[in-house]
């Protein structure tokens, strides 16, 4: 069994979590009218839910930044809201991005969770035979370290020994490390991207 899709957005709530994600690193950077985190009442039903996301920035050179929550604790909108800042300002590989970056940046995606499910399966090779390439993320967690790969990462490591091999080695653990008490939960996602230039304030940069 694989993990289960990820809440069912519709294409202009789709919309609003791309402008809300652009407007929590624009206020941040001093770009355009000052924006504060959105208030669940002005917001659809859909994405006041609480919901876990990630927010990853590409510019042409690469990743510029990608973090996100692995467990729904707040409402969607305010998720995709903090997690846009982490990611811009806060995600340990990268320097805070500058406001002159931001013109840079290619594409910014959001990257909606599905619940976290539980995979039974005490050694690696059993986990191997569970999973399914382009479809599933995964978390393994063990003696107080986690990491996870989203399923776009298998985009990079299609083989599903090289991608749980990646994983063990983004956790901070030997490639060959394995352990009966590893956690491993899967989960899905629904994703989508806002392409620049088709939304930039930085001819409005505040003093």
């Amino acid at each position: 069994m694989g993990a289960t899709p990820s809440i069912r957005l519709e294409a202009d709530e789709q919309q609003r979590l791309l402008e809300t994600a652009a407007s929590a690193i624009e206020s941040r950077l001093g770009l355009g009218p000052a924006a504060a985190a959105p208030d669940p009442a002005s917001l659809p039903a859909a994405i006041t839910r609480p919901a876990a996301s990630f927010v990853t920035l590409n510019t042409a050179a690469g990743l510029r930044g990608c973090c996100g929550t692995l467990e729904a604790s707040r409402a969607l909108a305010l998720d995709v809201w903090r997690n846009a800042q982490a990611s811009a300002f806060a995600d340990p590989r990268f320097d805070p991005l500058a406001a002159p970056e931001w013109s840079a940046v290619t594409t910014l995606e959001v990257c909606v969770l599905s619940a976290l499910e539980a995979v039974a399966a005490r050694s690696e090779a059993r986990l191997l035979q569970r999973l399914r390439p382009g479809v599933d993320g995964v978390v393994l967690t063990w003696a107080g370290r986690r990491a996870t790969f989203l399923p776009k990462v298998w985009e990079h490591l299609s083989d599903p020994g090289e991608f749980v091999r990646q994983l063990k080695l983004k956790a901070g653990w030997q490639a060959d490390f394995w352990a009966p008490e590893v956690a491993i939960h899967i989960y899905g996602t629904s994703s989508f991207t806002l392409e620049f230039p088709a939304r930039r304030r930085l001819s409005t940069v505040r003093d």
